[in-house]
């Protein structure tokens, strides 16, 4: 299991810092949820805040654009930094091009969904991909309770794509139901204030023990 803590739950006056903390007890990547305003009702960070976080970590750079229009940005990310790029199948006419796009970098591919889109739309594209992210939430706020119903999604990409393939889960996930969401074929956990709070390094150990 690969725990992916967002940032977007973090102190941005000592982000540098809190990352460390959750580097040094256990995380391998670190999720960067990038918001527009227009395809979620939400803003947050860009290029700037990658490029200047990139000199502290060589943590993986786990990015998702939540974004319209993706492909407009991808090689903007990437400059910055990101080591693989999500998009979301909903924000943009031409998945396709995203996907040769974050390729042509040599970067890992990540294909999105949110809880009501079907698996369908993503169907096409699975072998092209390095990973599904599931949202498992509304995208763009944080503190949201997990869906369970995507649960049948995480279940049916597994069996569809196999042991090998990375199917990362986002939203409402803690110690009382990351099990659950691991028993359904995860294997990438997205956890903001799960690990940003009072105790990272014990929050971090709780979630991958």
């Amino acid at each position: 299991m690969i725990l992916s803590p967002s940032i977007l739950s973090a102190d941005f006056g000592i982000l540098a810092q809190q990352v460390k903390e959750a580097e040094n007890a256990g995380a391998t990547w670190l999720h960067i949820d990038v918001m527009d305003g227009h395809f979620v009702p939400n803003i947050s960070f860009a290029m700037p805040v990658i490029k200047s976080l990139r000199k502290y970590t060589d943590i993986f750079f786990d990015v998702h654009l939540m974004i319209t229009q993706p492909e407009k940005y991808i090689n903007d990310f990437i400059d910055s930094g990101a080591d693989g790029v999500t998009f979301h199948i909903e924000a943009t006419e031409n998945p396709e091009k995203c996907i040769e796009l974050i390729k042509n970098r040599g970067k890992k591919v990540g294909i999105s969904l949110n809880p009501n889109t079907d698996v369908s739309e993503i169907e096409p594209y699975l072998e092209s991909v390095d990973m599904v992210l599931i949202m498992s939430v509304e995208p763009g706020y944080g503190g949201q309770t997990y869906i369970e119903s995507v649960n049948t999604k995480i279940k049916y990409i597994r069996e569809r794509m196999g042991n090998e393939f990375n199917i990362e889960v986002d939203g409402g996930i803690n110690e009382n139901n990351i099990d659950s969401v691991l028993d359904a074929g995860a294997n990438i956990i997205v956890a903001g204030s799960a690990v940003f709070n009072d105790d990272i390094y014990g929050s971090v150990k709780k979630l991958l023990r």
